[in-house]
């Protein structure tokens, strides 16, 4: 295994002699390394069409942006783009100065799921991004079995030169550390996406995501409490510089991805505004 970088930074451990492996390496050996950077979701913007979501978070002063591609999304969804790739990469042409650096993918466990993947993975191609989020299976799933499904995954992205971040996630096999650490050491080449927010809510004690922060590809962020999943920036437990100074000595120099859905009653432009000025501030 090897951590590598892109153009982008931290890319995460991914297998000697893999073909994701050897597109990252040629990349690092050709371009000068960058520091970690700030992101955001189109998720955030839920409600607005692709292009006009980008608009906005153009107009809020984010530069780099992960594109979600779900079934039940807004936006693109993985059998519309299987399905009309060519459409799929006209949606996202304009993209207002952002740069992509993620493509969120979640889609059913169906025979169907692998060749949406792949017609993702080609979009992220497309897109020059090497990062895909995927989702853990639910949990209760015979471990053999997500590791099986994760492998084909890994396998999939390698081939189109990409790399798999799987999310760490409450009530799916992501649930703990532990267990997505043993994920990560039974996939080579996977990586992980790390959201805090699922370590702290519904636990008395914040939960340690200490074994898995060598496996980081990419971070999903907000704040939140042990009691409430999502609050207004500044009023929750997630500790952000803490996080960064564990993220630092391990390596990652990738994205910090704001991921706020609307809050009833909140200001979403002032919250994703106080979002990138906080994470800038660590920067």
């Amino acid at each position: 295994m090897l951590a590598v970088f892109d153009e982008g930074g931290y890319l995460g451990a991914v297998s000697y002699g893999s073909s994701a492996w050897r597109a990252v390496a040629d990349a690092s050996s050709s371009e000068e390394r960058v520091e970690v950077i700030v992101s955001v979701s189109t998720e955030c913007f839920p409600d607005l069409p692709l292009a006009k979501a980008m608009e906005r978070l153009a107009e809020l002063e984010f530069t780099a942006v992960e594109i979600d591609v779900h079934d039940q999304g807004s936006h693109l969804q993985p059998d519309k783009v299987a399905a009309h790739p060519e459409l799929a990469v006209l949606e996202c042409s304009d993209l207002q100065r952002l740069r992509p650096v993620a493509v969120s993918f979640a889609s059913a466990d169906t025979p169907e799921m692998y060749d949406r993947f792949t017609a993702c993975c080609k979009l992220a191609k497309s897109l020059g991004v090497v990062t895909m989020v995927v989702e853990a299976s639910e949990l209760g799933t015979p471990f053999n079995g997500e590791i099986e499904r994760l492998r084909k995954l890994v396998a999939i992205a390698a081939g189109l030169d990409a790399v798999v971040g799987v999310k760490t996630a409450a009530g799916r096999m992501t649930h703990d550390s532990e267990t997505t650490a043993s994920l990560c050491r039974n996939v080579p080449g996977l990586g992980v996406t790390l959201d805090p927010s699922h370590f702290i809510y519904g636990h008395k004690k914040q939960a340690s995501w200490e074994p898995i922060l060598k496996y980081v590809c990419h971070v999903h962020l907000r704040d939140t409490k042990p009691d409430t999943f999502q609050v207004r920036i500044g009023q929750g437990a997630v500790e952000y510089g803490k996080l960064f100074s564990q993220l630092e000595r391990v390596g990652y120099k990738r994205a910090l991805s704001a991921h706020l859905p609307p809050m009833e009653g909140v200001d979403q432009v002032a919250e994703l505004r106080k979002m990138r000025l906080l994470l800038e501030s660590l920067l």
